[in-house]
Formats: structure tokens, sequence, C-alpha cells
């Protein structure tokens, strides 16, 4: 399984350093010390570094990309005998960064910055640099701004070429406390909370040739620039340089923390060679457990999950749910549309009981959403999950695949907006589906679904007339042996029960979609059942 092992490797080592709960600090211009030095004075240490100094702009970082990808692909790595290659997991966890040392720590530009250190899993220096005014000068690398427990002081004489990323902070959530809602860490991985939410599933910058037979390839941002903000702001415009042996990219990102924090991305791509297989708006999310297989866990908790289903809206504006699913092998599912409206992964189940998890938080995991700002044309939505026994590995991915490839020495520019935040911005308060479960129809092994849907009460007649609503579903495989329906007194949602043969079948695709006066209300459920 060489794809799930690189796949996981990834997205696993992003989840190593940023903790579950949002680190916090003081507001600007307090709890830093005298003797710190914020990271864009010039630093101390003598080091046989270059600062960088050039003037930037957007078109000058897509020059740049365009330029580089007319070369052979080269990764920057710490050389083999450097020490930080060596780094274990606690080890790394010892290595802390020294919060006096925030770049903006004493500037009232409502975010400050903090630098990861290189090693253990990061072995490809990134390089960090701050533009103010149209000029970008270069944060050199140094280890004054960290703190080194006993057990790995030995790190401290160490030099390497950058830093492995940085994270942002903002009061987002309170105006008297900076917390962190933005982290870039590891290949082409990030991830942002909006207000009150904690860190779950990730982004990627861009994904190519997942769950393929030849192997998925990373790419990674190598170089930032990051603007200053002026005072007060609430926006802060982050650069970055995307470079993988098929691609270089040019990527913008404006970032407003907020409820829900929102990203506007513009992504530049130079192919070397053709890309027939790759995905826009990519992300990637654990599912363990939930109601439809909680059977195959002894686990004392309700369900594990960062993520329990895929959204989209199609061109017509017909809005998908599709729960998600920890399969027993490697499945992918396509949705296609000649003009996407937009898609996600959503965390909908937002109770504690949902987990009774006291420490994850599952609760409030970030949903994410991919809204198009320009005619992306035809392709589908791919959903990948692989299979899982534990809650600490990626195993679902999701993205945009054109159905056009990018050709070599072409130019491309996509544009998207993402909303980071508990659900969907174009999440439905009526006909949205809050609940999958799944069990076998009294003596037969026949599987049944239950599937809740919101708002259910408001419905016309729907208490006095039982044809109020009509349940129509489908399956590829086998047959439909029944469908009824009710609302739940206690919630108020309409509930419908399908039961359904698979004949045999280990594998069948089911789809059900209510309607009243002919006319569909809600979300339409797809689901992939699997023997």
């Amino acid at each position: 399984m060489f794809i799930r092992k690189s796949f996981v490797t990834i997205t696993v080592s992003l989840m190593v350093v940023v903790s579950l709960s949002a680190a916090e600090r003081q507001p600007a211009g307090r709890g830093a010390s005298p003797e710190a030095q914020p990271q864009e004075q010039e630093q101390e240490q003598e080091q046989e570094q270059e600062r960088v100094t050039h003037p930037f702009d957007r078109e000058w970082l897509i020059a740049h990309a365009k330029e580089l990808a007319t070369q052979e692909f080269s990764l920057p790595q710490l050389d083999e005998d450097n020490p930080l290659n060596e780094l274990g997991y606690d080890e790394y966890r010892r290595i802390n960064f020294d919060q006096d040392a925030a770049i903006w720590a004493r500037q009232d530009r409502n975010f400050t910055l903090d630098l990861f250190h290189p090693g253990f899993l990061y072995t490809t220096p990134v390089k960090v640099n701050l533009v103010v005014g149209g000029t970008s000068r270069r944060v050199l690398y140094t280890t004054d701004i960290f703190r080194y427990d006993e057990e790995v002081a030995d790190a401290k004489s160490v030099t390497a070429e950058g830093y492995s990323g940085f994270r942002v902070y903002h009061p987002i959530n309170e105006s008297t406390r900076y917390e962190e809602f933005l982290v870039f860490q590891g290949a082409s991985y990030f991830r942002a909370v909006g207000q009150d939410q904690f860190y779950g599933l990730s982004a990627r910058g861009l994904a190519i040739n997942t769950a393929r037979p030849e192997g998925e390839e990373f790419p990674y941002f190598t170089d930032f620039w990051i603007e200053r903000p002026a005072e007060g702001a609430e926006t802060i415009r982050l650069h970055a340089l995307l470079n993988s042996p098929s691609v270089t990219g040019a990527y913008q990102f404006d970032v407003s923390p907020g409820s829900p924090t929102e990203v506007e991305v513009t992504a530049t791509l130079f192919p070397r060679e053709e890309l027939t297989h790759y995905g826009l708006g990519a992300m990637s999310s654990m599912f363990l457990f939930d109601a439809t297989n909680r059977n195959r866990f002894q686990d004392y908790r309700t369900a594990v999950h960062d993520s329990d289903g895929l959204q989209v809206v199609m061109e017509n504006g017909e809005q998908i749910w599709r729960p998600l699913s920890n399969p027993r092998a490697l499945q992918v599912s396509s949705f296609k549309s000649d003009a996407i409206r937009g898609f996600g992964l959503i965390q909908r189940h937002q109770s504690f009981n949902d987990y009774n998890d006291s420490e994850a938080k599952y609760e409030k995991r970030s949903s994410l959403w991919i809204e198009p700002m320009d005619d992306w044309g035809p392709g589908h939505v791919e959903l990948v999950e692989i299979p899982t026994s534990q809650e600490v590995h990626d195993n679902i991915a999701a993205y945009w695949q054109p159905e056009l490839p990018l050709q070599p020495e072409g130019e491309y520019t996509f544009r998207y907006r993402m909303h980071w935040g508990a659900q969907s911005p174009v999440a439905l308060d009526e006909g949205r589906i809050v609940e999958t479960s799944f069990g076998r129809h009294l003596d037969t092994e026949n599987p049944l679904f239950v599937i809740d849907y919101t708002g259910g009460a408001n419905i016309p007649n729907v208490m006095s007339d039982p044809d109020a609503v009509t349940i129509h579903a489908e399956t590829s495989e086998g047959h439909i042996v029944s469908v009824s329906g009710n609302v739940v007194e206690a919630t108020g949602n309409y509930r419908a029960y399908v039961q359904f043969d698979p004949d045999g079948e280990d594998l069948s695709e089911l789809r059900v979609t209510l309607h009243i006066n002919d006319k569909q209300w809600g979300e339409t459920w797809l689901y992939r059942w699997t023997r």
C-alpha cells in the first residue's frame, strides 16, 4: 500500500507540532522582554548566511515561478549528517519558539508570527521573507529564538538554511488575547480555524496523483513572503512558491480571521510536464467511525472523526451530502459537474455527546468549504477514503479534478475562497442531513439506513398526511425493499428509513431524495455501501 503510506506520512507530520487548542499570547506590546528582538530586526547570532533583499510583488513571484519551471527540479534538504535529521517525536517537542521573539510582537499590527524549528520529519528548510513597502527581506535562521530543553541542548549549535514553517496569531476570539489560528508546515499543507474552533482537517496547495498506482507526488511550499499588515489590520497577505517534479506555482493567500476565517487563494501554475490528475482546493481529514460503522470498534466514544461528510453544490444548485466512511479497502468516488459551485469536508456533529471525548474536542473541529471565484470548467469532485484503524492517521482526501489536463510550458491561474468554520456558508436551515445511522432490518440481513433531515416538523401537513413527503430511493446494485418516514417528535427532524437487498453484491451506490408536491426538498443523500 505505497499510496496510503505516503499519504499518511505527510499528513501525520503536520499534526505533530500543532496543539489541538489554540495557543495564546498577550496583545501586541505586552510581555516582550527588553532584551528580545523581534525577528524583523537584525539577529545577533553569527552565521554564514546572506540576507536576501529585493523588490517584491506578485508579478515578481509569478515570473520567478515561471523561470523555475524551466529548470530541473531540486528540493533543498538538510545535510545527511545534520543531527536535526535524527530528532525523534519527543525530542522535537522539547524545542519551542520563544514567545518574546515573535514577529511584530511590539507593534499594533493585529497579527504576530512564530517560526517552526527544522528537524524530525521536517527536513526541507523553508525560507521565510518579510515584505515591507514592496521590499522583501529574508528572515535568517537563528537558534536564539528557540528554547531548548536540556535533553536537546545540542540542537542549539546546529545550523540550517531555513525554518520548517510558521504560524500566525490574531485576537480571533477576544480583543485582549492573541490566539493561533493559521499554520503552514510540511509539504504544501496548511490549516486554519474560525472563531471558537479547534484544528482538525488540513488544506493542501495542490494534490497530484492522489490514490494513483504510480504513487502520489507531494508539492512543497519552499519559500514564503509575508506582507507586514497595516496597524489594526483585519487581513494578512501571504505569498508562497510551490515546487515539485511536475509543476511550480505562485500562490497568494489573503487571510481574514473570524467566524468563519476566510482565505482567498490565487494560484498560478506552471507545469513542467502534462498533469492529468491534479486536485484544486485539496484537503485532508480523518474519519475513524460514527453511527454507520461503530460496531467495528471497541471504543467507549460515540464517534471519532475530524469530518463526517462531503458536501457538494452542483451547477444547478442541487446540494449533495455524502457521509464519509472508513472502508475495508481503498475507494475513490467522483461527483461530476460542468460548473461546480462549491464543496467541502464538513463536521456537522457539534455536541460533546456526539463524541463523548473530553480531550480531543471533535465537536469543535473546523469544517472547510471551497468556493471557486472564477470558472473552473467541467470536472469532478474526487473523494478518496483509505482504511485506517487509528485516529492519528488522516485517511480522507477531497479536491476538485478539472477535466482538462495542464500542459507543459502553459500558465494557469485558479482563484477560490476558503471558509474555515463550524458549517459551510450554504448549509440549509431545513432539509440538511444531520445524521446517518446503519443497521439490519429486524430478522433479515438486509441493510437499513436511517437518515435525519432538519426542519421536518415545518413540512406542511406532515403530521396528518402520510403522503406529505415522497421518498425516492435508488441503488446501483440489488433493489430497494422498502422506504418510510416520520417526524421525530424529540428533535423535529424528518427521518427516512431505507431498506435494500444487495442481492449478493458486495458494493452498491445508494441515492435518496425527498419530494414535496413533486419538488425536491432538502439535500440529496448519497452513500457507497460495501459488505
